[in-house]
Formats: C-alpha cells, sequence, structure tokens
C-alpha cells in the first residue's frame, strides 16, 4: 500500500492559496481517476482509495492544518502498516520557482512547517514532491501573505499546467517508482 499526502489547509478560505498545492494535486489526480474523498473524524482527514494493476494506493489530505499534518499522517501509516518508504508528500516549496518540481526519495523539512510536523512523527525516510511556488514578487511582501495568497491572474495558467505535471509524476510514481518519476523534475513548461 502506498500512502499519497496532499498538504494543505482545510476550509474555503483557503482553497485557492498557494499552500494548499498539496490538496490540489491530489485532488487533481482524484478526479482523473474517478475517486471521491471522503471525510473521516479520526484521525481527522479525507481520503480517497484507489487499486489498479495490483498497485494500491490511499490519497489523504489532512484536516488538521498544514502544521499538524503529521499527526494524520502518523496515525494513518500506523492503521494500515504503511512503511515511511512508501509515502510520497505533495506541498508547496517557496523556494522554488513557480511551475518547478522537486520529487526526492527523502531529505530535510527546509523550513517547511507541513513538513517539519510530518518529519517530527515519522522521521526524515519518506518521499516528498514539492511545487514551487516562487518568493513574493514585491520588496516588503511577507512570505506568510505571499504562501496564504491565490496565485495572481498572471500566474494561473503555469500553476495549472503545473498541478497537472505533478499529477503525472504522482503516476509515475506510482506505477514505475521514484527514480522513474524523478524524471520529471525541473520546471513546468509555459502553457501555449
Amino acid at each position: 500500500m502506498k500512502l499519497v499526502v496532499g498538504i494543505g489547509n482545510p476550509g474555503p478560505g483557503y482553497r485557492d492559496t498557494r499552500h494548499n498545492c498539496g490538496f490540489m494535486v491530489v485532488d487533481h489526480w482524484a478526479a482523473e481517476h474517478g475517486l471521491r474523498f471522503a471525510a473521516l473524524r479520526r484521525p481527522a482527514i479525507h481520503q480517497a482509495a484507489w487499486s489498479k494493476d495490483g498497485v494500491q494506493a490511499l490519497l489523504i489530505k489532512p484536516q488538521t492544518y498544514v502544521n499538524l499534518s503529521g499527526r494524520a499522517v502518523q496515525a494513518v501509516m500506523t492503521a494500515r502498516r504503511i512503511r515511511p518508504e512508501d509515502v510520497l508528500v505533495v506541498v508547496d516549496d517557496l523556494n522554488l520557482p513557480l511551475g518547478t518540481l522537486r520529487l526526492r526519495p527523502d531529505g530535510s523539512h527546509g523550513g517547511h512547517n507541513g513538513l517539519r510536523s510530518i518529519e517530527e512523527a515519522i522521521g526524515r525516510s519518506y518521499q516528498r514532491l514539492r511545487l514551487g511556488i516562487g518568493r513574493p514578487p514585491a520588496a516588503g511582501e511577507a512570505q506568510v501573505d505571499h504562501v496564504l495568497g491565490p496565485f495572481l491572474s498572471h500566474e494561473q495558467a503555469l500553476a495549472a499546467a503545473m498541478i497537472s505535471r505533478a499529477g503525472q509524476c504522482l503516476d509515475v510514481w506510482l506505477h514505475r517508482g521514484h527514480v522513474e518519476a524523478m524524471r520529471i523534475n525541473g520546471p513546468t513548461p509555459p502553457p501555449a
């Protein structure tokens, strides 16, 4: 069983923010595969199960807010007996240019509070797919305002292309593993 974790904040006020790229990717992938998320109270997650050609996956969106994502991830891993190396966390990354994908088999939290929470709960041996959201374009704009803000109108097409490409990366990761999926790393081509 593989576990795919989309990181984001619950609620309509956060739905289209840069910080919810992880939710956007798993929502996009689930929609393409005809899946619906079901809400579970304990642990506080939305989840969807998928199986094809002998591959099984559970997609989750922790409803604990980004900073406490590790609690939900650890609870699901324990209940389903999932190993850290079978976990892929999909998350926004302020330090990557908008549109860039970076899949790694392990690593550090890099200052991301959601990854820090997961690392504290399960260690560092999980895989992560980072989606570049770029830094604030305006001098003096607070990082928190940028991260919790929506993509600007001129960014939306590239952000949508990045979300779609991340879904393709997820497909490859599930069927052929992280080494093949890492070939998708890099900038997303600008939409035509």
